[in-house]
């Protein structure tokens, strides 16, 4: 109980509060969100970038993304294939249990988990799950509606892409930025995550209790939050990964389903309701099942 009430309760109130807010208000969420992805998150990006010790770990960071990401699509299409569910009902399958909340949800545990050094472990992962989810959430929602130009561009749209790029840049050749415009990006960078957290629960307000298909959700509840984390676990035990960030890892991995990821679903029309009622569940669930996690790896 000491771990949820120091760790997953104060993240779980912020989400509160934005969800009270957003049934009370019917706030546009659209240009609060804009902020966060045009300013905020590049500025926290950047400084994470900027400020870490780039080594090796982050290379097995690259490698674990992409294992862990065909390992739920590969069970996703068997089970799909087994089931003889349709191409629409298997991507919408894909987009629920692939992209986990690791932004909005996942960086805030870490940082109350784990402190400074896990959180910047935490948003680096964070922005190789954006690139992830940019590209292969939108192909998986366009699937058959737009093609492959559509999720390149979806990526270069994306700033904090190019956050990380000017970051490495001026590591790499030693430059350093006056201080006066680093603190002017460290302030930004330390609203960015309370910020994303309040948005996280005013999108979840704005989710609709509708009748739900129950057999896919619990497929959907199980893979994102049981299934994702064992096979993260296993991950990490094929390489030489710090402690510390191995836990960051399989913590991330167990989050919740990407709320971004419904709004793709709605643009493509890709079984948006069943999306978004896995990642209302999940989210919900992640509660208990993520306080259960962080008890396990202490």
């Amino acid at each position: 109980m000491t771990i949820f009430f120091q760790v997953v309760l104060p993240v779980v109130l912020v989400f509160f509060i934005g969800y009270i807010v957003q049934v009370w208000k019917r706030m546009d969420i659209k240009a609060i969100s804009t902020v966060a992805i045009y300013v905020m998150t590049p500025c926290l990006v950047f400084r994470t970038f900027y400020t870490a010790e780039l080594d090796l770990q982050y290379l097995y960071m690259v490698i674990f993304s992409v294992v862990l990401l065909f390992s739920i699509i590969i069970i996703n299409i068997f089970y799909s294939k087994m089931r003889g569910y349709s191409q629409s009902t298997e991507s919408g399958l894909i987009l629920s249990t692939a992209f986990m909340n690791s932004g909005n949800y996942g960086a805030p545990i870490i940082l109350f988990a784990y402190g400074e050094v896990g959180f910047a472990y935490s948003v680096s992962f964070l922005v190789l799950q954006a690139i992830i989810m940019n590209f292969f959430g939108v192909y998986y929602a366009a699937r058959g509606k737009a093609d492959i130009r559509v999720a390149i561009r979806s990526v270069l749209e994306m700033p904090a892409t190019y956050a990380v790029l000017i970051a490495i840049i001026l590591k790499g050749t030693e430059l350093e930025l006056p201080n006066n415009l680093f603190q002017t990006i460290d302030i930004i960078a330390d609203a960015t995550i309370p910020t994303v957290m309040i948005i996280l629960g005013m999108q979840l307000a704005n989710i609709k209790w509708t009748k739900f298909e129950w057999g896919h959700i619990s497929y959907g509840v199980i893979v994102r939050l049981i299934v994702s984390p064992l096979i993260a676990y296993g991950i990490t035990l094929m390489f030489p990964f710090d402690p510390l960030l191995a836990k960051v890892l399989i913590v991330s991995a167990a989050m919740p389903s990407a709320a971004t990821i419904v709004m793709y679903a709605v643009q493509f029309d890709s079984q948006p309701r069943l999306v978004s009622a896995i990642t209302l569940v999940t989210t919900v669930l992640s509660i208990f099942t993520i306080t259960i996690l962080l008890a396990i790896l202490g």
